[in-house]
């Protein structure tokens, strides 16, 4: 049963073209399954998260990662009483508007864009997806997703006003998002916290030793592992560890977002969207761990001297691709082409880059520019 504070599908503020009900689906379940469904989800399977295919393909990509992002979701949203199904379908598009090469890609394409005057959000660069892009129906443009996951899709890690940005007026910027929403950047912090430590440590880029000593609750649970499992390899140590560590953050995720949602007197949706701040929150504990883990990730694998040469050699490639199409937009395809008529070049060269997969973004660089990462 959903808490009186949860989006309830019979209450959404529907679609921007109206639809009949499904009889067997909710609207909901039927924008999850529009998400699956559409090209731009797929083309995650071939977009870099952390690492690229050059370390092995056992490493999440920007799919696999979304999947973890979704199955988190759920189950925080089960425990709860959210709308499962709305939480799923956020986590499940919350990085659809990624570009390739992960984010190198993104700080590439996003420099580029500046230097035109505008800039590359990959939040807003999903919304354009769902609304545009996406070419399914006979009747609309895009997904024609509900009120509930357009507004999620912008606002569930990032709080924009109405001055910065006029024409998202209709999301309601000066509310907080339900709930739902509210769990999808704490649950993708969740899931690539520690999955990265899992592929940093199968990468041989981050040592057992190195993660014991900075990142203090994996030494903890480390060392009960240790107690209960001595003979077994290390690698099922590891395993058990890492476990244990997600377990601590979902667990206290549930606990402390019940415990601020009771605390506030908080009885319907219209309450979680007027209250001064965001209600699913980590507990001061926990959130100085994430912090931790999160920092030590930062400092030894995201920077790593490792993995620094395929990001210069990434960025550059966004980079060179762009400045020759902006050089050459007769080289573009020839329904973006049509778009720059209009929206501004660099936009349309921007929206072709941020769909690619790594690997076609290559492609095209070596048909235009003469040479890609090595």
């Amino acid at each position: 049963m959903l808490a009186a504070y949860a989006v309830h599908p019979e209450h959404s503020r529907g679609r921007r073209f109206p639809e009949p009900p499904h009889p067997y689906r909710n609207d909901f379940q039927r924008d999850r399954d529009r998400v699956i469904h559409a090209r731009a989800f797929r083309r995650l399977e071939a977009k870099t998260q952390v690492f690229t295919r050059r370390y092995s393909d056992h490493f999440r990509n920007r799919l696999t990662h979304t999947l973890e992002v979704a199955q988190i979701s759920r189950t925080i949203a089960g425990a709860l009483n959210l709308n499962v199904d709305l939480a799923e379908a956020l986590a499940l598009v919350h990085d659809i508007g990624h570009p390739p090469f992960g984010h190198s890609g993104e700080k590439a394409l996003d420099a580029a864009m500046r230097e035109h005057g505008l800039f590359f959000d990959h939040n807003l660069h999903a919304l354009r997806i769902v609304e545009d892009f996406e070419q399914r129906y006979a009747a609309f443009r895009g997904l024609n997703l509900t009120f509930e996951v357009r507004e999620g899709i912008i606002k569930h890690s990032h709080d924009y006003t109405v001055n910065d940005h006029p024409e998202l007026a209709e999301y309601l910027l000066d509310q907080r998002p339900p709930l739902e929403a509210q769990l999808i950047d704490l649950t993708d912090e969740i899931a690539y916290n520690t999955a990265d430590l899992d592929d940093g440590y199968e990468a041989h880029l981050l040592s057992l030793e190195e993660i014991r000593a900075g990142v203090p609750v994996f030494e903890r649970f480390y060392r009960e592992i240790e107690q209960i499992y001595p003979n077994v390899p290390e690698k099922l140590k590891f395993n058990e560890t890492l476990k244990r560590v997600l377990n601590r953050f979902v667990d206290d995720l549930i606990r402390t977002t019940q415990a601020r949602v009771s605390a506030a007197g908080i009885r319907t949706l219209e309450d979680v969207r007027s209250h001064p701040t965001r209600l699913a929150a980590f507990s001061p504990v926990v959130d100085a761990e994430r912090k931790q883990n999160k920092e030590f990730l930062y400092k030894t694998l995201y920077y790593s001297p490792a993995l620094s040469e395929e990001k210069d050699e990434a960025e550059r490639v966004v980079r060179e691709l762009f400045i020759f199409w902006m050089s050459h937009p007769e080289a573009l395809p020839h329904n973006y082409q049509d778009r720059a008529h209009e929206d501004p070049l660099p936009r349309v060269i921007c929206d072709y880059i941020a769909g690619m997969t790594d690997p076609f973004i290559l492609e095209q660089h070596e048909k235009h520019c003469g040479s890609g990462m090595q």
